[in-house]
C-alpha cells in the first residue's frame, strides 16, 4: 500500500474500510503520495472509512460484544490521546476455546485528512456520509472522502 511504483495510469483508486487508518501519519503521507504519483491529471480518489476521528470517537465505549452463531466476540477499547490511537483487543469465545488478537488503528480527524490530501497533491471534492450523497457532519458513522488530482 506504501509501496506504489506506478506513474499517471489511473483514472481513480479507491481505499475503503479501515485499512487507511492502520497506517500512521508518515505512512498516510507516503500513501497519499503513492495515489497521487499513480493517478492521471483529473483522476478521483475515494477514501471510504468509519475510523475519521468524527466518526469513531464520539460514540466509542470502553468495548462491546456480539454474538454470531456459537461465537461470541468481545473487543475492549483504549485510545492514546497524544498519538491519535486506538488500540482493541479482540476476544472469540468458540465451542470453550478463547482466542484474542490485538489491532491498532489511528483516528485522523476530517480537517487533517483533508490537509494530508492536499499535500499531495489532490484536491478534496466532495466529504460525505454515504452513497446517497448524505453529507458529513460528526456523529456519522463513515467518511467518504473524494479527492482529485489537478
Amino acid at each position: 500500500m506504501c509501496e506504489l511504483t506506478w506513474e499517471s495510469e489511473f483514472h481513480g483508486a479507491y481505499c475503503f474500510g479501515n485499512s487507511f487508518c492502520y497506517l500512521d501519519h508518515s505512512r498516510v503521507r507516503t500513501f497519499l503520495a503513492g495515489i497521487s504519483a499513480s493517478l492521471c491529471p483529473g483522476g478521483r480518489l475515494v477514501i471510504d472509512t468509519g475510523m475519521a476521528a468524527e466518526s469513531i470517537l464520539p460514540t466509542l465505549g470502553k468495548g462491546r460484544h456480539h454474538r454470531l452463531g456459537d461465537m461470541i466476540m468481545l473487543s475492549e477499547n483504549q485510545y492514546h490521546p497524544a498519538e491519535s490511537r486506538l488500540d482493541i483487543s479482540y476476544t472469540f469465545i468458540q465451542n470453550g476455546k478463547v482466542e484474542t488478537r490485538p489491532a491498532s488503528t489511528y483516528c485522523f480527524t476530517t480537517a487533517e485528512i483533508c490537509r494530508l490530501h492536499v499535500d499531495a497533491g489532490l484536491e478534496v471534492v466532495e466529504l460525505l456520509a454515504s452513497f446517497a450523497g448524505d453529507p458529513y457532519q460528526l456523529g456519522s458513522g463513515r467518511l467518504i472522502l473524494v479527492s482529485q488530482k489537478g
